[in-house]
């Protein structure tokens, strides 16, 4: 219900890439649905955009059989021909690493609250494109919305 209207709200923000909001079909029917939303990583010497990676989501029927990888490999390659050069997820520490992902901490980046320091993570796009940037996550009010 939370992830429903978390994808109702970001799409009636004015960030909205409708390109980055991506579904798996089979027979016609959507089994998947993954969102990438812009957002910024803010220092006090500078500010990064980056993506967020929230929410994914896959039919319990369809779990476990390639659909959400699909859906991450997809967002991700699209998300860097779109220009974007990182994101960040907070998401399974032993599925997210696959595609990249390695703690956000790492970088000196940080989640606006409290979360196990395994669980938020972030991926370069672009080779060595989070390499001088730290600072704090800023997410858009719809994701506190959602909670």
């Amino acid at each position: 219900k939370n992830e429903g209207k978390l994808i109702c709200n970001l799409r009636c923000n004015d960030d909205f890439i409708s390109e980055l909001s991506l579904v798996a079909e089979i027979d016609d029917s959507i089994v998947g649905h993954i969102l990438f939303f812009p957002l910024r990583i803010i220092s006090e010497n500078s500010i990064h955009k980056c993506l967020s990676l929230a929410p994914m989501a896959v039919t319990p029927d369809y779990q476990n059989k390639g659909i959400g990888s699909k859906l991450v490999r997809a967002g991700l390659d699209k998300a860097k021909s779109l220009g974007f050069n990182s994101c960040v997820v907070l998401g399974h520490p032993k599925y997210y690493p696959r595609f990249g992902f390695k703690h956000a901490s790492k970088w000196g980046i940080k989640a606006p609250v409290e979360v196990p320091d395994e669980a938020f993570m972030a991926a370069e796009l672009i080779s060595d494109s989070l390499s001088k940037v730290s600072g704090v996550v800023e997410f858009p009010k719809e994701y506190y919305d959602a909670m």
